[in-house]
């Protein structure tokens, strides 16, 4: 797991070094292990190194076949790397390394754009083809891994992070508001758009050619559409699911470095913490729970760490906690968002508490992220798809839930006339449809609904996993997204993973042979702080000091009255405005650190002093 970046000039101009330094500079927390440039003419590639597997000079990047006319630049890893690298040396190849990157180069020098196809992995990668001077970047099947572009007439720039892009452009960012639209409507961001105005993201699944002359082809090589057939025996396809989830957490497995696990209360991480202790013996695990004494009733269920201690001990791991209090999350803000960068999905400062300490421990930590999204986890959403006929009660059901933050009617009392004008009449709702449209407009509402949120809210979840897990240098698997797991648990119908009103009935009766009973039965609960009640208490001063702030105030985008109504509603129990203010700190924070402060940004600054706990 490392972090890239890269330059492509159409000019034919040579790429100067300072951009790609500024870039690593502004990547370092992803690859503090090693540094590489390369240098060819009118291409720049910049490597930051997390080593992982193979930790010897060989594994170095960016890294080249024989006569050095292929070079590659790669974050991630391939699980089958080595089944590769066996059919590519049958084939001729000759290996330098012992790394999953050299797999790349070879394979890219076999099979072309059609490699994407064979790699089970979290991944993204830049290679270029000097010989036919075009530039390939592609990135994983659901995105775990993220990466940005930056294109006009004269140049592609790319990173892993969109700060390492900002320091190779060498411009102050400006905020696109039409993507701020849509974040606060979705609190997330669909399609390529950032809040970054011309910063755009790769799509998951999908790869982009880039010529030296600027033109370019590109195409999606993945996407996980349902793919239903008539269901085995309930009994076989549990069996089946369970023998696949264990080879999919043996694959994920993989590293030369010691692997943790991230354990919350819940059925999913406990079932890869189970499956991969049967691996590694004590087995390091970490969880996080909350300071509850004042929490309201509600809100007590959110700190898992008992059911969590009961994993445990259970399995036998060397298992870490920590507890997070009201103040943490005023302590540690400036510092989350200037890593997290791209604002998406709900509160993350308990991810950020966690991995910084697994981080103390390991470099890689296996996560649950994935096993809700795939096996219909959430059933109070599909309860709304009941009425639903078609693809029109679809999209008006989802659309209306979508709208986590401002529905479509509140949007005027929210935004400045001047903030509605430059979003320039863009529509939230286009962007909500084009995720589907490509779908049968027959298909079953429900397999709709799974589609749609592995393509948007498990994308969102993915980007926060990757930003929250490098801020601290360590890298972060999903077994649930292992391409043969997702592969059969697709071949099942929706409803038939859901099952019945707690959901996710089949990969519960999977865990019935190795899980406690009491997780296997327990109803789906986030992991999220009590912000509901800590916004009406102890943060409350916090979050009027920094939304009601006169220098926030005159950026003139949201109404004064808005913002006052906000906390006002939320501090006297009216409303439950925690998503809409924790997404409007973040957004402030924003502003505060990428617009306010460009320079650093520019620079390719380390994150905000002062900010770590």
């Amino acid at each position: 797991m490392c972090g890239i970046a890269g330059v492509l000039r159409h000019d034919g101009a040579p790429v100067g070094a300072e951009a790609l330094r500024r870039a690593a500079r502004s990547i370092a927390h992803r690859g503090p292990d090693d540094e590489g440039l390369r240098l060819d003419g009118p291409v720049g590639l910049v490597h930051r190194r997390l080593s992982i597997i193979d930790l010897t000079d060989s594994g170095h990047q960016p890294m080249s076949n024989e006569d050095g006319t292929i070079w590659l630049t790669f974050n991630g890893e391939i699980y089958n790397f080595r089944e590769l690298r066996r059919l590519l040396e049958a084939r001729g190849h000759r290996f330098a390394s012992h790394s999953d990157s050299e797999v790349l180069v070879h394979g890219y020098e076999e099979w072309g754009v059609r490699l994407l196809e064979r790699l089970n992995g979290i991944f993204a990668f830049a290679i270029w083809d000097g010989g036919e001077r075009r530039l390939l970047l592609a990135r994983d099947r659901f995105g775990t891994k993220p990466l940005y572009l930056r294109r006009d007439s004269h140049r592609l720039l790319f990173g892993s992070e969109i700060k390492a892009v900002v320091a190779l452009a060498g411009e102050a960012p400006r905020l696109s508001f039409p993507a701020l639209l849509e974040y606060m409507s979705f609190q997330n961001t669909y399609g390529e758009q950032t809040l970054f105005e011309n910063v755009t993201m790769l799509p998951a699944g999908t790869w982009l050619g880039v010529h030296a002359d600027g033109s370019a082809q590109g195409g999606t090589y993945y996407d996980p559409l349902p793919n239903a057939e008539p269901t085995l025996e309930d009994r076989h396809v549990t069996e089946a699911l369970a023998a696949s989830l264990q080879r999919a957490v043996d694959r994920q497995l993989m590293a030369d470095v010691p692997v943790g696990a991230y354990l919350s209360g819940g059925m999913d991480s406990a079932s890869l913490v189970v499956l991969a202790g049967r691996r590694i013996p004590h087995i390091h695990t970490f969880t996080a729970g909350f300071d509850v004494s004042d929490a309201s009733p509600l809100e007590v269920a959110v700190d898992e760490r008992p059911d969590a201690e009961v994993v445990a001990r259970d399995v036998g791991t060397e298992h870490y906690g920590a507890v997070l209090h009201a103040g943490d999350m005023a302590r540690v803000l400036p510092d989350l968002v200037w890593h997290l960068e791209d604002l998406r999905a709900g509160t993350c400062y308990q991810n950020y508490f966690v991995a910084r300490l697994a981080s103390k421990f390991v470099k890689v930590v296996i996560a649950g992220t994935g096993g809700d999204e795939l096996f219909a986890g959430y059933p109070w959403r599909y309860s709304l798809l009941d009425p639903a006929q078609g693809r029109g009660g679809f999209l008006d059901a989802y659309y209306d839930y979508w709208c986590r933050l401002l529905k479509d009617s509140d949007r005027s009392q929210a935004f400045t006339p001047d903030a509605l004008a430059m979003a320039g009449g863009r529509d939230p709702r286009e962007s909500f449809e084009q995720v589907t449209r490509h779908l049968d407009p027959g298909l079953d509402p429900f397999e709709q609904a799974l589609y749609f949120e592995q393509r948007t809210f498990l994308h969102g979840l993915l980007v926060v996993e990757d930003k929250m897990s490098m801020a601290h240098s360590m890298e972060a698997r999903v077994p649930f997204l292992d391409n043969e797991l997702v592969d059969f648990a697709l071949r099942i119908p929706a409803r038939v993973r859901a099952g019945s009103d707690e959901g996710k009935v089949l990969l519960r009766r999977a865990a019935r042979s190795f899980l406690p009973d009491v997780l296997v039965r327990k109803r789906k609960q986030g992991f999220s702080p009590p912000d509901g009640t800590w916004y009406r208490g102890r943060n409350l001063g916090y979050v009027r000091d920094v939304l009601l702030d006169p220098a926030s105030l005159r950026r003139g985008i949201f109404r004064p009255e808005f913002l006052e109504r906000v906390i006002d509603e939320h501090a006297h129990g009216r409303a439950d405005h925690r998503l809409m203010i924790w997404s409007l700190l973040c957004l402030e924070w924003w502003q505060r650190l990428f617009i306010d402060d460009a320079g650093a940004a520019i620079r390719g600054a380390a994150a905000p002093t002062g900010a770590h706990a």
